[in-house]
């Protein structure tokens, strides 16, 4: 009781400071009144209270008491403007600090850049560079005497540069998918490495429609192939492959001045690629390819020019109508993307800039051998795509065959479905876009000459390991367009029966019918889906029911399952895959010949004791690698704002959503961050200021 009574005492008689401290805190947080001694405040008049409800000031104050010293004051809550001003202050001061941010991000990453930027230049000089007299001065050989470059000018620049020189000599002859994927997975110092191609940079084909209406520009898709080898030390020669000796393992290019070498070789890598088929159709000199860029800016050129001719008032309405009459052979994914992108120009450029009429008066014709545009994917995706260019006033012409290509038109036979017969008819125009197939380049079609066993009509034929077929020796690879991977499995029936019959008895029974199926598995991996079910296999061809394969039912067998298997298709997804295998498994090789004590080349311009043909290991591939499987994951198409996918069991078909995960996939693809931020940048300019118009 006393302790109740003293602390009583205690909270009713504060000092005076503590009051002065209270009277301050009070009035700075806005209190009316100040503290009091008296345990009950003086209520206010009604009058008073019903104004300051009402008012826009604070509310009328409510009693709180100080938990220590036991006096209670008055306060208020803020008001409905006032809240809504304090919260718009704290808005305007966050945004602030963000904007401000934003603003030292940039200056500071502007900053980063001029700094980097003065740190490129170089007033240094280069004299006294070290180079062999060889490389300057190659002597001749071969069967045609003709200079042999075993040095380089850059092989003694520095230490490194001259360790590589005694590593075997790995050359690839191509610049595209199959060339960069070898390139991707070697290691440095594995090879001394030396490309071969016709142009100085790499292009991603698969935006070369894009580029052929400048929705993306031409420079976005090209990276230097000097600067992609600076990580191997590698070296680059402009040229073209035209002849090879392979008893001497050198290769005949025709550089860019037009004369002609020898590049020796211990590994060499055939990635050449194709040229489009002709199909025997006169007059393709009419028409435009799309497979360089040089071929896409051709195309841009044309396709301005004849939207300029068209908008002249002195142009007539028949040339006006074939001027702006675009024809497109071949509904694959290469003519339908030229096909929409076409359209994009026009619907989204063309309209705002030029004529209007010239707008109406623009068709886009699309002419398809087959029954489907967009045959290779699911037929749910070729009847989106179908559908789609069908609402863009796209005239698909299927079941047809161009025929004749003018200067001035296209003839092509059209099946009638009522009577079956075909008809001739004539489409008048100014551009017409052949994309129908492939065939074998000069080099390619060399090749295939100077081997035995090699009957492919389009290709240069592989084995399972990507080696090509007829050479005595490993070390020669065919990837990409200009190879395809046998198919027949009866071209090995007398080697897969001198492995299986292990009694000799001339027949097959069912246990030496599953070695025989692993062998097949491993010689053609391709075969694997169709040797699911071996037993039923087995049975079905058993045609005397004793339990076992006679020869000729076996030819039978193997000439039956051959037929069901198919060929890789000739896309950038198959040559990317092969590359990187084989520059896997060329590492895989150079690991295991240094484990050896043997990694140097055959081709030296001062050979060592060491360097003897005959002291190197031989490491077969089937030692350190498997057979090549491919694995598909998926194809895609552009079809004009909208994309469409098809994953195997899953497909995808939209229009932007889908059209921004295509760009993400290609984007993603690209060889380079450089490109990468290229082609970024482009898509940006195209969505804000549209393509360009210029003619180049």
């Amino acid at each position: 009781m006393q302790a109740r009574l003293a602390g009583h005492a205690c909270r009713a008689r504060p000092t005076s400071l503590v009051r002065n401290v209270l009277d301050t805190t009070a009035r700075a947080r806005g209190y009316h009144n100040p503290p009091s001694r008296a345990r009950t405040a003086a209520k206010a008049p009604p009058s008073i209270l019903a104004s300051t409800r009402h008012a826009w000031t604070r509310p009328t104050p409510s009693i709180l008491q100080h938990p220590t010293f036991g006096v209670r004051f008055n306060s208020t809550a803020p008001g409905p403007v006032q809240t809504i001003t304090r919260r718009c202050l704290n808005a305007a001061k966050w945004f602030g600090f963000l904007s401000a941010g934003f603003i030292a991000s940039i200056a500071f990453g502007t900053f980063v850049l001029f700094v980097h930027d003065a740190c490129t230049y170089s007033d240094a000089h280069i004299d006294g560079v070290p180079v062999n007299p060889l490389a300057l001065h190659p002597h001749k050989g071969g069967p045609k005497n003709l200079p042999v470059v075993e040095v380089l000018l850059r092989d003694e620049e520095d230490p490194e540069m001259r360790e590589l020189s005694s590593k075997p000599r790995l050359v690839i002859v191509g610049g595209g998918w199959g060339a960069m994927g070898v390139i991707e997975k070697l290691k440095p110092g594995d090879y001394h490495v030396t490309i071969i191609s016709a142009e100085t940079y790499t292009t991603f084909t698969p935006l070369l429609p894009s580029a052929a209406v400048g929705t993306v520009q031409a420079r976005s898709l090209m990276e230097p192939i000097r600067k992609i080898m600076a990580r191997l030390k590698g070296h680059f020669i402009q040229g073209k492959a035209v002849d090879i000796v392979f008893d001497e393992r050198l290769l005949e290019v025709e550089t860019a001045d037009k004369g002609h070498i020898y590049v020796p070789y211990d590994k060499l890598v055939i990635a050449v690629g194709s040229v489009s088929s002709t199909h025997g159709v006169p007059g393709l000199e009419h028409s435009f390819q799309l497979k360089t860029i040089s071929d896409a800016l051709s195309i841009r050129r044309r396709i301005l020019e004849n939207f300029e001719i068209a908008s002249l008032p002195t142009t007539t309405p028949e040339e006006r109508k074939r001027l702006l009459s675009f024809v497109v052979c071949g509904g694959g994914p290469t003519g339908v993307e030229a096909a929409a992108e076409i359209y994009d120009l026009c619907q989204e450029d063309i309209i705002q800039y030029y004529p209007k009429l010239c707008r109406e008066e623009v068709s886009i014709h699309l002419i398809q051998s087959r029954e489907h545009i967009l045959n290779t994917y699911s037929e749910a995706i070729s009847r989106y795509a179908e559908e789609k260019f069908k609402r863009d006033e796209i005239d698909l012409i299927t079941n047809a065959r161009v025929s004749l290509i003018g200067p001035d038109k296209v003839m092509y036979a059209v099946k009638n479905k009522e009577t079956g017969q075909f008809e001739q008819r004539t489409i008048p125009t100014n551009f017409v876009l052949w994309s129908t197939g492939i065939a074998m380049n000069p080099f390619t079609h060399r090749v295939t000459e100077l081997l035995p066993n090699q009957f492919h009509k389009k290709a240069i034929e592989t084995d399972a390991y990507l080696r090509v077929k007829g050479l005595k020796e490993d070390g020669v690879y065919a990837i990409g367009d200009c190879a395809t991977i046998e198919t027949s499995v009866v071209s090995h029936f007398m080697d897969l029966v001198d492995v299986a019959d292990k009694d000799k008895n001339g027949k097959i029974d069912f246990n030496e019918w599953e070695i025989m199926v692993q062998e097949i598995r491993k010689r053609i991996p391709m075969a694997d889906e169709h040797l699911t079910q071996i037993k039923d296999l087995f049975v079905q061809y058993d045609s005397d029911a004793d339990n076992s394969l006679e020869l000729n039912e076996l030819v039978r067998l193997l000439e039956d399952l051959g037929k069901k298997i198919t060929s890789l298709p000739a896309t950038a997804q198959v040559a990317s895959q092969q590359g990187k295998y084989i520059g896997k498994k060329l590492h895989k090789l150079a690991l295991a010949r240094e484990k050896h004590g043997g990694n140097i080349s055959t081709h030296q311009s001062t050979p060592t004791p060491a360097s003897t043909p005959a002291q190197l290991p031989r490491i077969t591939d089937e030692e350190v690698s498997k057979p090549f499987k491919y694995f598909h994951l998926g194809s895609l198409a552009y079809i004009g704002n909208a994309a469409v996918f098809d994953l195997g069991k899953f497909q995808l078909m939209g229009g932007l959503a889908a059209m921004y995960a295509w760009r993400s996939v290609y984007w993603n693809e690209q060889v380079s961050s450089r490109t990468r931020a290229l082609l970024m940048i482009d898509w940006i300019v195209r969505g804000v200021w549209g393509r360009d118009l210029s003619k180049l």
